[in-house]
């Protein structure tokens, strides 16, 4: 195959090619004892390029260690953010391991884990207080000392121009470089069976102008029909959440590293090398050289020198399969042998470890090199991915024997977890598998009553373990469905608005909640439904009983909910309660689904959050939303009585602008909504001629150019340096007669309390001097911005930019973010933005 690699958008079809490429990717790591692994903060941080050189172009047994699940960073695909963006971020980067064949772990371990994306950090020690320093650091040692890599890479340096997660990460993997090794670090792990593992180098990433080892990742490898970059690449593609991945040619790419720390304390030579693993026992030949210079056993190192013979013989027998076939068996029978050996030696303790550990290593892969070989197809089918507690099923496993090496002694397996039971119904062991024949075992699965929520981070519930034997020795294989097998209440209840505002100058208004809910059980199902609020609320009715008839079927109940005529302001929870006459469930279960990563659920809490303060908003509002996809402002402002259009294209484009009060347009819209910046002349204009035109924050990369503005705007660069990440910081308002802090709600201090995550991202640097400064701000200790919040007369009307987080702050009802962000799109109802003083940025 050659030319450009095809990304793909969802999962791939079978293709000709495709077997070879799988046989390929499958025995080259036969070829090498060396290992690697790569640490990183965030889905996507991983380096791929070389992840890519490393694993499918020397075969090294590489790892990537991902810290958090991205739950703090922005969505460029739908409006998920929080928990439900990081179940996409994880997914996206489970997928985009498997295109470049990497192990990949997680530090965090489950939802809300202490190792969370809790947002933009500009110190790598708030992030260690914030994660918790000691388990962070615990669980890396771990990983390393189960993996026992030869060479640690952290993906970033520690630079204050960088992000205090990746910073965090840097730290702990150099400390870790030197404590992996110390038994009297952690010594509980050593208590449960790990042993101690010292990485032989560290390498820190390095540019062109400093380096001690330059990767060929620009290679082209004529077997992948691609170079190591462009199959980097291919799997950055699956971080679309993120927007990453781009085209580069082939020939191009080279991935700088710097040596920062080696085991027996030397120092790079002053030659630059090629490779990361100089010095390192690298094939069966150098282990054998190294036991041979120990002089301890003859044995082993006559039986490591076969297993180098064997390697180079399946290589040999590329690309004919029924022949990798039998050299891979035969190679697994003498790494047998091999580890009997080793057991009995005379060798070292440590040095038993090493080599039992690598040939563990390469039993696995022998049972994968075997499958492709054989061209064995192994699928675990279940009846639903949907079960409920207490529901038995059906889960089949098959075997497919594609190729021309007859298998025998086959079995099927499942694997289920503790609690639950898995009966055969029928064979599970067969005789022989012959050319184009199947095999298939039914399993009745029962689920436990009492069992957990899904947990979309765990390890799939359900599994299956094939055996069988060919040229008379064993293999052994593993698989999982391809989509996630998940346990979910009988009856599941969303709620709309998840969260709603209470506006406490009218409590008489009754807050309208819809309860839509799901039958997860196979079949019919009853269940009354009912709303807990706090003493003195009241909800009519009382209870709803719903019937269903099928599996899937959706019923709604609509409630409305009343509050005590003196209600403070405050934060309220409301729960949605199911009850199926056997107990009570809370629980909403969130369906995550895109053809890049599956199908997958997020179980949470059916709660309500009623947020309760006094808001003005002016009568009959109209206003036109330009959305990015990424924020659910439009909503927001629904939910409290403004009458809000969502603009398609074809409206921005020649629809009359002038019937709108206001126009906002969302977040980065510029880089997702291509018909803007033809259109932005008509938005301009529509300003000039007396609209409020609104503008939320962009990067340099999304399209902006300063002219985009009616009078300048530049972008601060390097982007890094142009944010507030303390939502605690001081705020002062510049302008505090400005309309945007009067009218219709009077803006104070209170206002600017209770924001989460960020203050703002990405401002300005620079702006014309016909721009009022709102706000000053920065993060303590840090020189404050004046660029975060610009408004302008322009013509008759007006033009606002602003680099505050709204699309965070709003759907999380922080009340001065909804207080003031009315404001900003009633300035045609407050009158022209003429108070305050205008200045430039210096």
């Amino acid at each position: 195959m050659a030319g450009t690699i095809i990304i793909p958008a969802a999962p791939q079809r079978a293709s000709a090619e495709r077997g070879v490429v799988d046989l390929w990717k499958a025995i080259k790591p036969l070829t090498t004892v060396a290992s690697a692994m790569n640490t990183g903060a965030h889905p996507d941080d991983e380096h791929s390029a070389t992840l890519a050189y490393l694993s499918l172009g020397m075969g090294v047994d590489t790892y990537s260690v991902i810290a958090n699940r991205g739950e703090g960073g922005q969505n460029e695909i739908g409006s998920e953010l929080g928990n439900a963006l990081g179940i996409i971020r994880t997914r996206e980067l489970q997928e985009a391991s498997k295109i470049t064949n990497v192990t990949l772990s997680n530090l965090s371990q489950k939802l809300n884990d202490p190792i969370y994306d809790f947002g933009f950090s500009k110190s790598p020690d708030e992030t260690l207080a914030k994660w918790g320093e000691d388990v962070a650091y615990e669980r890396l040692i771990r990983q390393i000392r189960e993996k026992r890599p030869d060479v640690l890479i952290p993906a970033f340096l520690n630079e204050p121009s960088t992000h205090g997660h990746h910073r965090a990460v840097n730290v702990l993997t150099e400390r870790a470089f030197k404590d992996a090794g110390n038994p009297k670090v952690f010594p509980q792990q050593l208590e449960e069976g790990l042993e101690p593992w010292q990485p032989k180098k560290l390498y820190v990433p390095a540019s062109d102008k400093s380096y001690d080892v330059a990767l060929s990742v620009g290679e082209y490898n004529e077997v992948y029909g691609a170079s190591y970059s462009q199959l980097g690449e291919e799997s950055r593609y699956m971080h679309k959440s993120q927007g990453m991945g781009r085209q580069v040619d082939e020939g191009q790419g080279t991935a700088y590293y710097k040596l920062q720390g080696s085991a027996d304390g030397k120092k790079q030579s002053q030659k630059t090398e090629t490779t990361l693993f100089g010095g390192i026992a690298f094939t069966f030949e150098d282990l054998a050289q190294e036991i041979d210079a120990k002089g301890k056993d003859n044995k082993v190192v006559k039986q490591l020198k076969l297993l180098q013979k064997d390697t180079d013989e399946v290589i040999a027998a590329y690309p004919k399969f029924a022949e990798v076939a039998r050299e891979v068996h035969e190679m697994k029978a003498d790494v047998k042998t091999t580890i009997d050996q080793v057991k009995t030696s005379s060798l070292e303790q440590p040095v038993k470890s090493d080599l039992l550990h690598r040939l563990e290593v390469k039993e696995k892969q022998l049972n994968k090199a075997s499958q492709e070989a054989t061209s064995v197809v192994v699928k675990v089918k279940p009846e639903t991915g949907e079960l409920v507690p207490g529901q038995t099923t059906k889960v089949t496993v098959t075997a497919y024997n594609g190729g021309s090496v007859e298998i025998s002694g086959v079995s099927l397996k499942l694997n289920v977890p503790e609690g639950w039971s898995a009966k055969a119904v029928g064979a599970a062991q067969f005789g022989k598998l012959g050319k184009n024949q199947t095999v298939k075992t039914e399993f009745e699965v029962t689920v436990p009553k009492q069992v957990e929520d899904f947990n979309p981070y765990a390890a799939p519930m359900i599994t299956a373990d094939i055996g069988y034997e060919a040229f008379g020795t064993a293999a052994s294989l593993h698989a999982v469905p391809d989509n996630a097998v998940a346990v979910l209440p009988p009856v599941a209840l969303s709620l709309s608005p998840e969260a709603a505002i209470l506006n406490t100058l009218k409590p008489e208004e009754a807050v309208s909640v819809k309860i839509t809910a799901t039958n997860y059980a196979p079949g019919e199902e009853k269940a009354t439904v009912s709303l807990k609020t706090p003493e003195g609320w009241t909800v009519e009715p009382a209870v709803q009983e719903l019937s269903f008839t099928k599996k899937n079927e959706t019923k709604a109940a609509e409630f409305s909910v009343k509050v005590p005529a003196n209600v403070k302001p405050g934060s309220y929870s409301l729960a949605a309660i199911a009850n199926d006459g056997k107990s009570d469930s809370s629980r909403t279960v969130q369906v995550i689904q895109y053809p890049h990563i599956g199908k997958t659920y997020y179980v949470k809490p059916a709660n309500l959050t009623i947020q309760a303060f006094d808001l003005k908003v002016p009568q009959g509002l109209k206003v036109g939303y330009v959305s990015s996809g990424f924020d659910n402002i439009d909503q927001v402002l629904r939910q409290v009585g403004v009458n809000v259009t969502n603009l398609d294209a074809k409206a921005i484009q020649f629809g009359d602008l002038s019937q709108y009060d206001t126009i906002v347009l969302g977040i980065r819209a510029y880089a997702f909504r291509p018909e803007l910046i033809p259109s932005n002349q008509r938005l301009l204009d529509y300003a000039k001629n007396g609209g409020n035109l609104v503008v939320q924050y962009h990067k340099p990369e999304d399209k902006w150019t300063p002219n985009l503005a009616p009078y300048p705007i530049k972008i601060g660069e390097p982007l890094i340096e142009w944010r507030v990440t303390d939502e605690n910081s001081k705020v002062t308002m510049l302008a505090p007669e400005h309309p945007i802090f009067n009218a219709p709600n009077k803006i104070t201090d209170a206002d600017w309390q209770n924001w989460i995550q960020d203050r703002s991202a990405y401002n300005p640097s620079e702006w014309g001097k016909e721009y009022t400064q709102l706000i000053s701000n920065g993060d303590p200790g840090e020189k404050e911005f004046t660029g975060t919040f610009l408004t302008a007369n322009y013509g008759k009307g007006t033009y606002t930019y602003s680099s505050l987080v709204w699309y965070r702050e709003m759907p999380n009802l922080v009340p001065g973010s909804i207080r003031m962000f009315v404001n900003m799109i009633s300035l045609k109802q407050s009158g022209a933005a003429s108070a305050g003083t205008a200045a430039s940025s210096k």
